[in-house]
């Protein structure tokens, strides 16, 4: 296996790419609700968002620190222009036999802070755990998978977690609440880490056969902003 990413096409990364971005814009969305599963109380989009992490981390591993931050900077265009057309829409006319504005208002109108919420936190969390991940490999010398999936997982989801509930509902529900949605919410994304860790170790296994790559960072600039 390759050492050293080549500039080809890659025949598994834009299919990665896009469940990516669907996965980061829909959770962004269904983040609108709240809901109580047992005795966890959590935004809707936390169902889903939990994804993302997963093949960030598969991603950095099969492929490199740099594809994943292409990626995560292509779902901060999508996902501002998601906010736009969403901001576009509520400021035009409703039609006169059209009633359902005030719901709209109520529901959709909360979209854009949330995908604020979700871009700092994202920002800081994915980076993160890209980061901790890459390195950790290295130090590793491409050993126990786990270890880094999990060890990157619980670092970043805790940042990214803290981050986007305070910037996305401070003020919209009660301090009390919003520690059970931090708690419940960083609680349930770190065991979907643990839980589909096998499944994470049979699609890395399986990506580093078919693209013929196992990459390691180790001349990569981590800086988020240097392209």
């Amino acid at each position: 296996m390759s050492e050293k990413l080549e500039w080809k096409n890659y025949r598994f990364i834009t299919p990665l790419s896009v469940f990516f971005v669907v996965v980061l814009i829909v959770s962004n969305i269904v983040s609108t609700k709240l809901t109580t599963i047992w005795a966890f109380t959590f935004d809707g989009g936390t169902i889903l968002f939990p994804l993302s992490y997963i093949f960030g981390d598969i991603i950095t591993e099969v492929y490199w620190y740099k594809e994943a931050k292409k990626i995560i900077y292509l779902w901060f265009i999508s996902a501002l222009f998601t906010s736009s057309v969403i901001i576009l829409v509520w400021v035009l006319p409703s039609a006169s036999d059209w009633h359902f504005q005030e719901a709209y208002n109520q529901i959709l109108w909360l979209t854009p802070r949330i995908v604020l919420a979700s871009l700092i936190a994202y920002f800081v969390g994915e980076f993160s755990n890209s980061y901790i991940l890459a390195k950790i490999k290295i130090w590793m010398k491409g050993k126990y998978l786990f270890v880094r999936t999990i060890g990157s997982t619980i670092v970043g989801e805790f940042f990214d977690t803290i981050l986007f509930v305070l910037i996305a509902f401070y003020g919209v529900f009660p301090d009390n609440v919003l520690l059970i949605i931090i708690i419940s919410n960083y609680i349930f994304k770190v065991w979907v880490e643990i839980l589909f860790t096998p499944l994470t170790y049979l699609i890395v296994n399986k990506l580093k056969k078919a693209e013929n790559i196992d990459f390691y960072d180790k001349k990569t600039n981590f800086n988020p902003f240097k392209f």
